[in-house]
This record gives structure tokens, C-alpha cells and sequence, in this order.
């Protein structure tokens, strides 16, 4: 075992245990408040799912790979840290396409009151739909101011949450009853119930009236991001925010060292703690006063050489990066492509088709109608393109699938994603006026630009437990008396700022963290205060 590893020192105040962006978060923090930082990444590059690169040979397109849009990074973090990042705006929030009386319609959601009013109309024959929708995300608009705040601050219990929101149909609709209960005593349209209960859904395996809840928790982290819940498109690109972060930690002072996995943890329980590490060339330990861990759960357990966690909560999404020479048209005249795909793009979302496609997912078989969602980040944020590709009119795609557990894919993951990928690119033709395998640009080979993950390949390439983008299941944002996928790990009960493990030297700060999940930073910023409480 080798000590003579060539850093900055002996004993660091923090070590890091890898490099996204929530590591890269609490790193900061702790280098500005004057602590010694090393973080240590098992990849050759930091970022974790929150990056951008060109996947295809030959082609000046810089895609966010993995996670792509924006809500729950609280402006606090940006603002504290110095980040060179902004994101921007979306024109459209959703288009939904639909067949009505055989008839080529759908669901515009932006472009002004007046205009999604026209359209709810066009769509139901009435404006019942559009007002409720707006009581709906008024409702939700408050719960958000309310909650949203709460995030970095230490963590209130249920009661004192309760209070903050003081709104006992909103706490009833969203905290307490099933999400499909809420849509269904408010809306009466299929297609429309969908599209609300799609936020519910994301990453997330569950029903609209799953006992468990989950549903519930992915929904409000969906909806309360920033006070608004709007979702913002990055401009660079997802790595243009964890290259701002990785910038501001080493200006702070951290010591980043990338092709370095930790492998194991050792902690004194009470002051100490050291790391041991692997690299090309060999093994080393590092000595430090806290261990935060951005890795999940499941990972923090092994690294102790603790019984894990309970089984992770698997991921259920299909994520598929395109490039594309044109948008295809749609067979919605009444609607422009450039306004359709620039907001998000809902396939097979409807109430019905959603619960249709859980159950044959929860059955055992690959859905035979997979919903998914997409959106043109191209659109919002041409800078990703190289100026030649801009030139030429070529757009990105970014499609997100629901309901396709992993367990799906344990028996031939490869085959499984083509017949997945094929049948969602289906799903989606059958509202295009041509196929969007003609729009389809190529790379310098000659290959289609399009590549897909399923949660396997997002468990092997980033260690997300069974390819969970939020690492386990979300929790609620208030405090627990047990932590339910804790009580047998390394993650005890959640402590005052929802990082804490039964280690004192031990933190969590990353996505499995009580208010983790998305690319928020909240759990590296929340674990960054938790170490400044104790210092």
C-alpha cells in the first residue's frame, strides 16, 4: 500500500469521493470556507451525469449525454460559488400530439396564455380543461414557493413542512393520496390527465396510484424547482455546469485527482478517517477529518464493507441522444415543428396509455406502446452546434422513455434496447408526416447519429444502482424518523441536514441524499453546511 501518492499533504480536512456535480459542489463550499479539499474521481473526467460530449465520429455536436435540463439548482449555488453558467428559457413548455375523430391534433402547452387556451380548447371543445389546469398549477405554484427555499436549509420535519405550506388540499393532493387520485377528481380529459401525471414519472417505475407514493415525491421534485417549476434549457450543455463547478473548486483551492477510485473507507467513527484508492499504477490511502461520498448508496455501503442498503428502487428510462439535418414535419399542420420540439414532446402519454404500458412493463414485457417524452435543445441553445451545422439547419433530439424497468434488460440488454429503441422511434412516427429516420443526420462514417442507454448501461458506466438517476427512491423533503433504504447500511437517520450516515466522519452528498435527485447541488451544498456546523 502505497502513502507516497504526490499530494498536496498528509491530512486533509475533506476528501471527496467522486467528481459530479454534487462533489463538486461540496468541494467548493469547503475550499472557500478554507478547508483542505481533495476529490477523488474513478473516471478520467469529472462531472458524473452531468456531462457533454460528442458521441458521434466526425460531427461538431456537443450533446448532454446523460441528465439535460435544469430546475432544481437553486440560484443560491451559482450565486455563492461565482459559476460562469446561465440557462434559458423555454418558448413552449409541451406539445402533446393526438388523434381526435381520426383527425391529426394535439396539446400545446406556451407560447402565451391566449394561445395554450386555443389549444385546450381545439383539443377538448371546451376551456373546463384549461381552467383547471391553471387552478391546478396555481396550487402547485405555491406549494413551490414554499417548499423550494426549505431545500438548503436544514431539514424541517413533517409537521413544521406541513405548516410552511398551510394549504390542506395541497398537502392532501400532493403528500397524502395517490397523484392519480388528484388528477382524476380535476381533469376528465385522458390525454391531458397524462400529461400532468408525466412529471410523476420520470425515471420513476410506478403507477399514478401506487400505495408507495413514489409518484408523489417525483412529481413535486418536479414541480417545485426554482418556486416555478420551470425546467430550463443549460446553455453549453449539462457540461458546460460541472466545467463552471470543476473551475470554481480549483480556483477555491481543491486538489481534483480524476482516474483515482476509492475502494475502500475506513473511519475511527469519531474524528478521522482515510481512504484507500486505486489507479493505473497502483494502490494509496489518503488521511482526512470527513469522508463525503457523491456516490449512491449502494456504492457507500461497499465502500465501508457494511451489509448494503435494501435494493435500490431500479431505474425504468430509455434515454436517446439524435442529431437530426431537419426536424421531420407533423401530421398537426396546425402546429410548427420548430415550436413542437422546442418545449417538451409527449409520445404515448396518455392517461390510459401510461397505466397500460406500467403493467406490461411490471408484467415482464417490454411495453407494446413505449411512452417517452423529447425536446430540441438546438432550439433554445444553438451553441452546442458547431457553426457549420447551425449553418445547415441540423437540430439535436433528446428523447427520454418511461416505464422500461431494468429488470427488463437483465437477460439480453443489448437486444432488448434495439427492440425498445425501434419501437419508441415508432411510437413517434406515427405522428410525423415522415419518418425520422430520413431526418437523421450521419456521422464520418456513414452510421445514423443516434444512441441510446438503458438503465444497465447507465449502472455499468456510472454505477447508478440499476441505472437509478436518482440513486434510490426520492424521498420526501422534510425529516423522517427512519430512512427506509437506510436502516440497514451506511445511511442512518436522516440528521439535521438530510446527509448524515451513523458515521460522524462520513457524509452523503450525493443524489441519495434526503432532497437529492436531479442536478440540483443541493445534497453537495447541504453536506458542505453540515461539515461547517461541526467544524
Amino acid at each position: 500500500m502505497n502513502r507516497t501518492h504526490g499530494f498536496r499533504t498528509d491530512l486533509y480536512d475533506a476528501v471527496i469521493v467522486g467528481g459530479g456535480h454534487n462533489g463538486l459542489v461540496a468541494a467548493a463550499y469547503l475550499a472557500r470556507a478554507g478547508h483542505s479539499v481533495l476529490l477523488l474521481e474513478r473516471l478520467g473526467h469529472t462531472g458524473g451525469a452531468a456531462v457533454s460530449t460528442r458521441p458521434f465520429a466526425g460531427v461538431d455536436a456537443r450533446l448532454s449525454r446523460y441528465s439535460y435540463l435544469v430546475s432544481l439548482l437553486p440560484p443560491k449555488i451559482v450565486s455563492d460559488l461565482g459559476l460562469d453558467f446561465a440557462v434559458r428559457k423555454r418558448t413552449v413548455s409541451s406539445y402533446t400530439p393526438a388523434v381526435r375523430d381520426g383527425r391529426a391534433t394535439g396539446l400545446l402547452v406556451g407560447g402565451g396564455e391566449e394561445r395554450t387556451r386555443e389549444s385546450f380548447a381545439r383539443l377538448t371543445g371546451s376551456d373546463r380543461e384549461y381552467e383547471r389546469w391553471r387552478e391546478f398549477y396555481a396550487m402547485t405554484g405555491r406549494v413551490a414557493r414554499q417548499v423550494f427555499p426549505t431545500l438548503t436549509e436544514p431539514l424541517p420535519d413533517r409537521a413544521e413542512l406541513r405548516k410552511r405550506i398551510d394549504d390542506e388540499t395541497a398537502w392532501r393532493a400532493l403528500f397524502e393520496e395517490p397523484l392519480g387520485v388528484a388528477l382524476e377528481e380535476r381533469f376528465t380529459d385522458d390525454l391531458v390527465r397524462g400529461v400532468v401525471l408525466t412529471d410523476g414519472l420520470i425515471g420513476t417505475f410506478a403507477d399514478a396510484h401506487d400505495p408507495s407514493l413514489a409518484q408523489n415525491r417525483c412529481f413535486l421534485y418536479h414541480v417545485i424547482g426554482g418556486g416555478t417549476g420551470d425546467w430550463d434549457v443549460p446553455v453549453g450543455g449539462m457540461g458546460a455546469l460541472t466545467d463552471a463547478l470543476a473551475g470554481a473548486a480549483r480556483a477555491a483551492g481543491v486538489e481534483i485527482a480524476t482516474g483515482h477510485e476509492a475502494v475502500r473507507i475506513d473511519t475511527d467513527g469519531v474524528d478521522s478517517a482515510e481512504v484507500t484508492f486505486r489507479t493505473a499504477s497502483g494502490e494509496g490511502r489518503v488521511a482526512c477529518r470527513r469522508v463525503l461520498v457523491g456516490a449512491s448508496p449502494r456504492e457507500l455501503g461497499r465502500l465501508l464493507g457494511e451489509e448494503p442498503p435494501a435494493p435500490a428502487a431500479e431505474g425504468a428510462q430509455l434515454k436517446v441522444n439524435m442529431l437530426l439535418r431537419r426536424l421531420p414535419r407533423l401530421r398537426d399542420s396546425a402546429v410548427d415543428p420548430h415550436e413542437a420540439f422546442a418545449g417538451t414532446f409527449h409520445i404515448g402519454e396518455g392517461y390510459a396509455e401510461l397505466a397500460r404500458a406500467y403493467a406490461q412493463a411490471a408484467s415482464g414485457e417490454l411495453p407494446a406502446a413505449p411512452p417517452s417524452e423529447i425536446y430540441c435543445h438546438s432550439l433554445t441553445d444553438p451553441s452546442i452546434l458547431g457553426p457549420e451545422l447551425v449553418e445547415r439547419g441540423y437540430q439535436t433530439l433528446t428523447l427520454f422513455g418511461l416505464h422500461t424497468p431494468a429488470r427488463l434488460f437483465e437477460r439480453a440488454n443489448e437486444e432488448t434496447r434495439e427492440v425498445l429503441l425501434a419501437g419508441t422511434i415508432a411510437q413517434l412516427d406515427a405522428h410525423l408526416a415522415e419518418p425520422l429516420m430520413d431526418c437523421l443526420a450521419e456521422d464520418e462514417d456513414g452510421r445514423p447519429c443516434i444512441e441510446a442507454r438503458t438503465p444497465l448501461d447507465l449502472d455499468r458506466d456510472l454505477r447508478l444502482p440499476g441505472g437509478n438517476i436518482f440513486h434510490r427512491e426520492l424521498s420526501w423533503p422534510y425529516a423522517a424518523e427512519r430512512d427506509a433504504e437506510g436502516t440497514a447500511g451506511a445511511v442512518g437517520a436522516a440528521g439535521r441536514w438530510g446527509v448524515e450516515t451513523r458515521h460522524r466522519t462520513v457524509l452523503l452528498c450525493g443524489a441519495g441524499a434526503v432532497r437529492g435527485g436531479g442536478v440540483s447541488g443541493i445534497p453537495g451544498h447541504n453536506a458542505a453546511m453540515a461539515v461547517l456546523e461541526g467544524s
